[in-house]
């Protein structure tokens, strides 16, 4: 089965969120096949459904003045951070067509990362064996996952810290966890990555790993160019 792989470069969650919602309803309607959008955003929070105020640890007034959007969406999972240096994946797929349940969804895109790191960097990452999802490297997330379905077809999806700036988790209790940590893919090799290779990296293991033929595209940076 093929999916289309659309990269978006570095986008507003605004407009990503709207592109990602046409698609959406273009794969329900089974007018458009599977899709995966890779886009690097502009520094944003974004509170799941199971957000608690509490976890936000600055006013949205505060965050106004920093130039930093504060967004609640229908993805499940609490409070987390976007931006520069990040690597954020939303597949928009037919679990029917792909033939998975959500925990096997969900358990796939945790594989993505797993072998990717492992093969690419000798990096041991695992699954919480507990109630958490995501990709950790002992008690640090590196990779967040948190998925809407709506009729069998994705929304959201997950975020990769590449050389992402971690003060910003400093701001928020990060998914809520305040035992927890987070870390990068900088952070744990010491060194600055190269985030074309690695969004071409990620494409391929998820592709590999869903057992999906990827057709490539970029997106200039109107909605108007999806059709």
């Amino acid at each position: 089965m093929e999916i289309e792989v659309i990269l978006l470069g570095r986008m507003s969650y605004d407009l990503a969120l709207q592109i990602q919602k046409k698609i959406h309803r273009e794969v329900l309607q089974n007018k458009r096949k599977e899709t995966l959008l890779l886009v690097e955003h502009t520094h944003v929070f974004t509170m799941g459904r199971r957000t608690e105020s509490k976890n936000l640890l600055h006013s949205p007034e505060f965050l106004d003045q920093e130039g930093i959007g504060l967004h609640k969406i229908g993805r499940g999972g609490d409070i987390t951070y976007h931006g520069q240096g990040q690597i954020v994946g939303y597949p928009i797929v037919n679990l029917k067509r792909i033939n998975k349940k959500t925990r096997t969804y969900v358990e796939s895109m945790e594989d993505v990362f797993i072998r990717l790191l492992r093969d690419n960097f000798d990096i041991d990452a695992n699954k919480d064996t507990g109630k958490y999802t995501g990709v950790w490297v002992g008690d640090r997330k590196i990779t967040a996952i948190g998925v809407e379905i709506k009729r069998y077809v994705t929304m959201h999806g997950f975020a990769f810290n590449v050389n992402t700036d971690l003060k910003y988790f400093d701001w928020i209790v990060p998914c809520g966890l305040d035992d927890r940590g987070v870390t990068s893919l900088e952070v744990l090799t010491g060194k600055r990555q190269n985030m074309d290779q690695l969004f071409q990296m990620v494409a391929k293991y998820f592709c590999e790993v869903f057992e999906l033929v990827p057709t490539f595209r970029e997106l200039k940076d109107t909605l108007e160019d999806i059709e």
